[in-house]
């Protein structure tokens, strides 16, 4: 069942913040998943929140080793005008804002756990060259 529409021997991507509606022509649902949480961040992101819960802005970037506070700023952004996470801001001083993955983002949870699975395989394979 090959769903992915080719346009001039490209795959169609799916644009940004654009919801599907009815007539659209069918994308590779692959490559519309991975339009919402592709990236080097996000998996990681959304991997952090899935095991610890609600976690504060400083928290998720001290477990993801090399990201800026600007990158992750941006994509935690982009996962919340997605659906994945809610932002919820305290007013207090100094500002807390904690993140959580929505309902929606729950149901990533086999995606992520597939994803770790065949990672973990991956590094303990050994490299074969297709010739």
């Amino acid at each position: 069942m090959d769903q992915c529409f080719m346009m001039e021997k490209k795959l169609a991507y799916p644009k940004k913040n654009k919801k599907i509606e009815a007539g659209d022509t069918l994308l590779c649902p692959v490559i519309t998943t991975l339009s919402v949480i592709g990236g080097k961040w996000k998996p990681a992101i959304l991997w952090e929140i899935q095991q610890h819960g609600v976690m504060r802005f400083g928290k998720i970037k001290r477990s993801i080793a090399g990201v800026t506070q600007k990158m992750l700023t941006q994509q935690l952004r982009e996962l919340e005008e997605d659906g994945i996470l809610t932002r919820k801001i305290y007013a207090e001083v100094p500002p807390r804002v904690e993140y959580d993955l929505t309902e929606y983002g729950w149901s990533l949870s086999p995606v992520l756990r597939e994803m770790a699975e065949w990672g973990i395989r991956h590094q303990h394979s050994e490299p074969t060259v297709s010739q």
